[in-house]
């Protein structure tokens, strides 16, 4: 190819992604903005992350060895032989596919190709979910040209790497984000609360012990004006539905719902987790939420994510040995009571939603991008002296 055209060439940018969905999610988003910017792209991903669907049809996927440095020596050296190999993988990819910019999304699964983007002296950009830097980004953080973060603050990066990092948000999908342009619901004295219970894909078994009790405990008046959404686990299913049927309560219980969208816009109130996608999703649509972090979360983050949006008026936080029934009951009694709690909620966690994030990690993206679209030729790039010897 002559250098005319290669300046004209349609830029390649790699999205790299640890294979769960907290990583792949944000990864999806941007290849669907980055799709509309005449860009080509590809997903970089283990055997886990390239199972996940809706991605542009134009994606070109590919896997690649890892490891996790974790557990006893042996389990360490295992994994490091296995991110090595991936990291001679991810050489040979990148200099057959020759992307313009390599972007990371955390998860040990990112650490090879994010290392060989490094060594090949390719333009690189990671992106953090959450509060907390990700042990997969932290390691990542010092040789990242560029750092894309979800919250104002974020613990565990360092300040040297903050002066190169830009608050994106995390992004969430288009549906989620038009909920925004929705009033909030009303909700007068004698209106029913829309409450909507999500414990991740696969439920919470605390929400399925513990709803139950609080709205037993309520008054029969203030428990007649709730109307309740709740994913629940499949093995907790026919339990709490008879607990449910007991109380003549107006309840939908599924161990998911494929209509998220459809329930957020119309909740008062969400009760869940505090994972990254989570209250990314509930603060772009401005839903305050009861949040209870996971307690076992790597590095404590939902604590982190849930405290990020307690602070700003948009969310109340219970650790789990404090989310009762009896602990519930009373807080669902005042906002039944009160219900100017909830739209106050409702509008400080607007202000801490991010609808545009998927625009804005797009924006931060091309910004990167060589003038030529292409960056440093991968033909002319040094290989690695693994590479050399392979």
């Amino acid at each position: 190819m002559n250098a005319s055209n290669n300046a004209l060439a349609t830029p390649l940018v790699a999205l790299v992604a640890g294979g769960t969905g907290g990583h792949v999610f944000p990864a999806q988003a941007l290849a669907l903005e980055l799709a509309t910017r005449d860009c080509k792209l590809a997903l970089v991903t283990d055997n886990r992350g390239a199972s996940f669907g809706d991605l542009p049809g134009e994606v070109a996927v590919h896997t690649i060895s890892s490891g996790r440095l974790s557990g006893g020596v042996i389990e360490k050296l295992g994994g490091m032989a296995g991110i090595m190999r991936g990291v001679i993988e991810a050489g040979h990819l990148l200099r057959k596919i020759k992307p313009s910019l390599v972007v990371g999304f955390g998860g040990y699964a990112s650490v090879p190709t994010m290392l060989a983007a490094r060594w090949r002296r390719l333009p690189t950009l990671i992106h953090e979910q959450n509060a907390v830097l990700g042990r997969a980004n932290r390691l990542l953080a010092t040789m990242a040209g560029s750092i894309a973060i979800s919250f104002e603050e974020v613990a565990r990066l360092r300040k040297r790497d903050r002066a190169r990092a830009t608050r994106t948000g995390n992004p969430v999908r288009p549906a989620i984000s038009a909920i925004r342009a929705i009033p909030y619901p009303s909700l007068k004295n004698d209106e029913t609360l829309n409450l909507l219970i999500m414990g991740g894909s696969q439920g919470a078994a605390v929400f399925g012990r513990v709803l139950p009790d609080a709205i037993a405990l309520m008054p029969a008046a203030s428990r007649g004006r709730l109307n309740v959404s709740h994913q629940c686990r499949a093995e907790d299913m026919d339990r709490v539905k008879n607990i449910y049927e007991t109380l003549d309560l107006d309840v939908t219980i599924q161990p998911f719902f494929d209509d998220v969208p459809q329930r957020l816009r119309q909740a008062h109130l969400v009760i869940t987790r505090a994972g990254a996608s989570t209250v990314a999703e509930a603060t772009a649509a401005g839903r305050p939420a009861i949040l209870v972090p996971y307690p076992f979360a790597m590095d404590d983050h939902q604590s982190a994510n849930a405290r990020a949006i307690e602070s700003g008026g948009g969310a109340w936080v219970l650790a789990e040995n404090d989310f009762t029934g009896f602990a519930l009951a009373g807080m669902l009694c005042s906002f039944l009571e009160n219900p100017k709690m909830l739209s106050d909620a409702a509008v400080a966690s607007r202000g801490l939603g991010v609808p545009d994030a998927a625009s804005r990690l797009a924006d931060t993206a091309w910004a990167l991008l060589p003038p030529n679209g292409r960056g440093r030729k991968s033909d002319d790039a040094s290989p690695s002296p693994r590479e050399a010897a392979a």
